[in-house]
């Protein structure tokens, strides 16, 4: 099984890993900093280093044993990934942090509307989340100020960690009704937004709310009696400027993470984390 790196810090962006094996299925590591598909957000791209060799990562899933597989482009030459290699793992960190925006602006949506999610879908460029709802439907200019209501207030947003028996003593913190959270290890993966919002999510998210930048509702729709799509979309301002001076409250941007034992690697297995100016 990969060490997923990204569960402890999803603002890491590359890490130093050995190949454990390739097959058509994929490329299998020790560890790894790439997220793989699941609960709505996509599998993460980038690309893959040994040696010489330099592929691209169309995809990321998990296997049917729970292995990360990294699913090189089609046409990637896959000779120099043999087990045992020394494999230097990079994410496309752009796209990955736009999906952290969407995914935490979601819990966000799921806290303001009154009803049980039935479905969603994470995206770099749209995200939506579907509620039963009985009545009418929310106000869209009413609800895109009350999101950006809670984004402008930079709420912190942490994970913890359960035991499994708290689901089942609190089963609110489920609050997706098609996605169930993996079971099976004795702890579930919550993430908590500062009074408001906690649920069960094995996803990557930004730090604060503010760090999410202004989005809006582009569309409310109608999927069948009580089931209403809310379509959440950045607002301009929130892809025109840096991100140092879009989200002053943003944490420091985490380098590569190097192998445990390797010659230079810090004591903590991380590489030092860089500022942004």
């Amino acid at each position: 099984m990969s060490e997923p790196l990204f569960r402890a810090d999803p603002y890491m962006r590359g890490c130093d890993a050995a190949a454990v094996a390739v097959d058509s299925r994929g490329v299998r590591l020790d560890r790894t900093v790439f997220y793989p598909r699941g609960g709505g957000q996509p599998g993460d791209r980038g690309t893959l280093a040994a040696g010489g060799a330099r592929i691209a990562i169309a995809d990321t899933v998990r296997g049917e044993d729970g292995a990360i597989l990294h699913i090189p482009a089609a046409g990637a030459d896959l000779a120099a990934f043999a087990p045992g290699t020394a494999v230097s793992a990079a994410i496309d960190w752009p796209r990955r942090h736009r999906l952290m925006r969407m995914h935490t602006c979601l819990h966000l949506l799921s806290a303001l509307v009154p009803g049980a999610v039935t479905g969603g879908q994470v995206g770099e460029e749209k995200s939506r989340l579907d509620f039963d709802l009985d009545g009418e439907r929310p106000d869209k200019a009413a609800l895109t100020e009350s999101l950006n209501a809670l984004i402008a207030r930079d709420l912190p947003v942490t994970p913890r960690v359960v035991a499994e028996a708290a689901l089942d003593a609190d089963p609110t913190l489920v609050k997706t009704m098609s996605v169930a959270p993996p079971r099976g290890a004795g702890t579930v993966r919550l993430i908590e937004v500062e009074g408001v919002d906690l649920q069960a999510c094995g996803g990557t998210h930004v730090a604060r709310t503010g760090e999410i930048g202004p989005v809006r509702v582009s569309k409310i729709e109608n999927k069948g009696r009580r089931n209403r799509r809310v379509n959440i979309v950045f607002d301009a301002r929130s892809q025109e400027a840096p991100m140092s001076t879009r989200f002053p409250g943003a944490p420091a941007r985490r380098g590569r993470a190097r192998h445990p034992g390797r010659r230079g690697a810090p004591r903590d297995g991380c590489a030092r984390a860089r500022r942004v100016a």
